[in-house]
């Protein structure tokens, strides 16, 4: 019998599988949990006064602000949504602007999040460990070192999950934002039972817009701490191991940026039965100060909610910024080993050493941290150019698959708001802060220029590239199914 070649469907199932590339892991539920995960965090738990600060302690326009900065959030995620269905890459923003926009954008934007993103992640990792500690201390101080060291432990670990297994991470996610949900249902439903029992509640919310009228500028502050809020509904754009992304990205938009809203909503109603406005205002811990009146047997259970909303919050934003380091070195924007996977797992296990690195370094001066608020701004500018980069994408590339397709004028929309909050802070309260942040964004021509456009290349950097791939067991990635849209 000749021995002709086999065709037999598992062999090419076999084939596939050995294949270097991300794999498809990530369900409807755990990119709903993602999403979630990312945009809610400690901010509604502690502090969800800058609306009603700026509000004018008026009722009516800050519930009015937080829908609105909601119905944003969603316009620009379902922009998102579509980019992410045409390009189902890993990188999000990143990937976006380099397809729309070109290479140098996208490096900008690469070189701003390398520092800026870890630096976040530093932040969270320190407030986790401070809500950690704090009840074994009482109301003496936890020792800085403690918390530093707890700190770098919990990034660690999760940088270690995050570069083994994909489906571990993605369970983690899901148990995490579980709980933070269950504690935001404890107090939306606690509010909800209050105020069909008290009299002078529902006559708070009957005269909501009776206050003081905040005017144009301020209106505009609250409306930059609402949206600041809502911040991480871009996160799902960067899982390129999303199965089925052609659904499950504007399926998973669609449930979880509304369902954030809803809650935002009810959790604020549910503060403003129990305290007054001004009360609100002057709390340092909202939502403690609300179990200390409603729940006080059990009211150590919101600060081991809020542990719990950061550590979610954290584990989906070192997901998400693994892979943007993954997709930079895979442009070339970044060291090539950053691009490699385990050869076990097919993780991008370099690039969550090489972002969690960053972040340590953060944590140990951790005044580092605060130089890096001023360049909130460049969060909003690179939510412009990616929702530029889809207009310029219709116009240049209109024969372009794309499953979703956003109502045009919402990306023009975006554009328009993100250039006001790129602007309004800067115009409103300038500060010489401000100018070496974007000093700081233009020195990436230093770096662009001769190693990205010349493509200067010293060889002893490959003969090191070769070692820590023999240590980390890691394999460039198979570079066809990065461009494949499954």
């Amino acid at each position: 019998m000749g021995k002709g070649k086999s065709h037999d469907p598992k062999d090419g199932k076999r084939k596939e599988k050995a294949k270097m590339h991300l794999k498809r892991n990530i369900g409807y539920v755990d990119g709903v949990s993602f999403i979630i995960g990312s945009i809610v965090g400690a901010g509604i738990f502690v502090s969800p006064t800058g609306v009603l600060k700026h509000s004018l302690l008026n009722i009516g326009v800050a519930l009015t602000i937080w829908t609105a900065s909601g119905l944003v959030s969603l316009m620009g995620s379902l922009c998102y949504a579509e980019l992410g269905t045409a390009l189902p890459f890993s990188g999000g923003e990143y990937s976006h602007i380099k397809r729309g926009l070109g290479s140098l954008p996208a490096f900008v934007f690469i070189w701003t999040s390398t520092f800026t993103k870890p630096a976040s992640n530093a932040a969270r990792a320190l407030l986790f460990a401070e809500y950690a500690t704090q009840p074994f201390y009482g109301i003496c101080p936890a020792p800085e070192v403690l918390k530093k060291c707890l700190a770098l432990a919990v990034l660690w670990s999760l940088g270690i999950l995050n570069g083994c297994s994909v489906k571990m991470a993605a369970w983690v996610q899901t148990v995490f934002t579980l709980l933070k949900m269950m504690a935001l249902s404890v107090i939306a439903i606690g509010g909800i039972v209050l105020v069909g029992g008290r009299k002078e509640s529902l006559a708070r919310f009957e005269d909501a817009f009776s206050s003081e009228i905040p005017n144009a500028s301020q209106i505009a502050e609250a409306f930059f701490q609402g949206l600041y809020a809502y911040g991480g509904w871009w996160s799902l754009n960067y899982m390129a191991e999303m199965k089925n992304p052609s659904r499950n990205i504007p399926l998973t938009v669609m449930t979880a940026v509304p369902a954030v809203i809803v809650f935002y909503l009810l959790v604020n109603i549910s503060y403003l039965t129990v305290l007054t406005p001004k009360e609100i205002v002057s709390s340092v811990a909202v939502a403690v100060t609300w179990a200390d009146r409603v729940i006080p047997s059990v009211a150590w259970i919101i600060p081991l909610s809020v542990a719990v909303s950061i550590f979610g919050a954290l584990n989906s934003s070192m997901f998400t910024l693994g892979r943007l380091s993954y997709a930079g070195s895979q442009s070339g924007h970044l060291p090539v080993l950053i691009s490699m996977l385990n050869v076990h797992s097919c993780t991008p296990a370099p690039a969550m050493i090489f972002s969690t690195t960053i972040a340590s370094i953060f944590i140990i001066p951790s005044d580092l941290i605060t130089l890096t608020n001023y360049f909130g701004f460049s969060a909003w500018l690179m939510i412009g150019l990616t929702c530029a980069s889809l207009i310029v994408l219709r116009y240049r590339e209109p024969h372009l698959h794309r499953p979703y397709k956003v109502f045009l004028p919402v990306p023009f929309v975006m554009v328009a708001m993100s250039s006001f909050l790129v602007l309004a802070p800067i115009v409103w309260s300038p500060n010489l802060q401000y100018v070496y942040a974007f000093l700081f964004m233009l020195g990436s021509l230093i770096v662009y220029l001769p190693f990205i456009h010349f493509k200067l290349h010293f060889a002893f950097l490959d003969k090191i590239t070769c070692h820590l791939q023999l240590l980390l067991e890691v394999s460039p990635a198979d570079e066809s199914t990065e461009s494949k849209c499954e």
